[in-house]
C-alpha cells in the first residue's frame, strides 16, 4: 500500500510530466504549409486582414472588369525561434505584395500557434524591390541581409548592402533595431566564401539533382564543377550594381557519359551569356541570354 508521502510524490511527478508535455506542444512553431493557409494583417496598402490559400491571395480588381489587382504571395523563406522568451516558437516568413505595376512590396510577418489556432502576431513592411540574401534569428532578433536601392541608385539596380533587424516588442509590434555598421556597396565579393549549387536552369526549369553543378567566386574568377569537368572563368563587376562581365570559360578535358556532358554544355553556354547577378530570398540568381533566349539560373548555398 502506498503511503501518503509516496502518493504525493507520484502525483507531483505525474503533474510535472503532464506540464512538460503541454509545454512541448506549445513550443512547436507553425509549419510553412500551415502558414500558407493563414490570415494576415498589416499588409501595406491593403485594408483589413487577408486569408492565404496555398500561399496566395488575390484582391478585387482596381477597376471593374480590369485584370490588375493586388496579389500577395508567401515566398520560399522560413525561420523559427522563440522571439519573446515565453518558451513557444514563432514562425517568421516573407510576404510579397504585387500591386500590378513594377512595385514589389516585401513584408516580414511573425506567426505563432495559440489554442490550436494560428495567429499573425505582427507584420512589418520591409521595402520595395528588396533582395534578400540571407536571414536568421539571433538571440530573439530577426535579421535579414538585404540588397536595396541606395540614395543614388535607380529602382532597377539596387546597390546598397545592409543588414536589417527587428525585435518582437511586448505590445506585439516588430520594432526596428540596429544590427550592423554602415551600409556597403554591392560587388562580386559578396558571393565569396560560399559554394553555390545550381537548382534551376530558369524560373520554370529545375536543374537535375545529379551531376551537381557548383559555382564559387574568389580573386576575380568563378570556378566550380560543370557536371563533368572543373571549369573557371574571369569575372568582374560592370558599370551598374548587379552587372557582371564573365570571360571565356576554361575547363578540364575529362570525358563523361552523354547525360553529364549535356548538363555541362548547357551550363557553360548559359554561363557565357550571364550579364546580371542578384539575390531572391536567399538564392543567387544569374540572368543570361543564350541562343536568343533570356532566363535566370538559381543557385542555393
Amino acid at each position: 500500500m502506498i503511503d501518503s508521502r509516496r502518493w504525493f510524490f507520484v502525483c507531483c511527478l505525474l503533474l510535472a510530466l503532464a506540464a512538460a508535455a503541454g509545454q512541448g506542444a506549445q513550443a512547436g512553431a507553425p509549419t510553412f504549409t500551415e502558414v500558407g493557409q493563414s490570415r494576415f494583417t498589416g499588409i501595406e496598402g491593403v485594408e483589413g486582414p487577408i486569408a492565404l490559400a496555398d500561399g496566395r491571395w488575390s484582391g478585387e480588381a482596381y477597376v471593374a472588369g480590369g485584370a490588375s489587382r493586388p496579389e500577395v504571395l508567401l515566398l520560399d523563406f522560413y525561420l523559427s525561434g522563440d522571439l519573446d522568451g515565453d518558451g513557444s516558437m514563432e514562425a517568421v516568413v516573407l510576404l510579397n505584395l504585387s500591386t500590378g505595376g513594377t512595385g514589389q512590396l516585401l513584408h516580414l510577418a511573425v506567426v505563432t500557434s495559440r489554442n490550436d489556432a494560428l495567429e499573425n502576431r505582427a507584420t512589418v513592411f520591409v521595402g520595395d524591390r528588396i533582395q534578400v540574401r540571407d536571414g536568421r534569428i539571433d538571440e530573439g532578433r530577426i535579421i535579414l541581409d538585404v540588397v536595396r536601392a541606395g540614395a543614388d541608385d535607380a529602382a532597377c539596380c539596387p546597390g546598397e548592402v545592409i543588414s536589417l533587424g527587428w525585435r518582437l516588442a511586448a505590445a506585439g509590434d516588430l520594432e526596428s533595431i540596429a544590427v550592423g555598421g554602415e551600409p556597403g556597396r554591392l560587388s562580386l565579393a559578396i558571393m565569396a566564401d560560399t559554394e553555390w549549387v545550381l537548382r534551376a536552369w530558369s524560373s520554370g526549369g529545375p536543374a537535375p539533382e545529379g551531376p551537381a553543378v557548383t559555382l564559387s567566386f574568389a580573386e576575380g574568377r568563378l570556378a566550380g564543377h560543370a557536371g563533368c569537368n572543373r571549369y573557371f572563368a574571369s569575372a568582374q563587376d560592370g558599370d551598374m550594381p548587379g552587372d557582371i562581365i564573365i570571360g571565356p570559360a576554361g575547363a578540364t578535358k575529362m570525358a563523361c557519359p552523354d547525360p553529364q556532358m549535356a548538363v555541362e554544355n548547357r551550363f557553360l553556354a548559359q554561363l557565357a551569356g550571364v550579364t546580371k547577378y542578384s539575390f531572391v530570398v536567399g538564392k543567387l540568381a544569374l540572368s543570361y541570354k543564350s541562343e536568343g533566349q533570356y532566363g535566370t539560373m538559381f543557385f542555393e548555398r
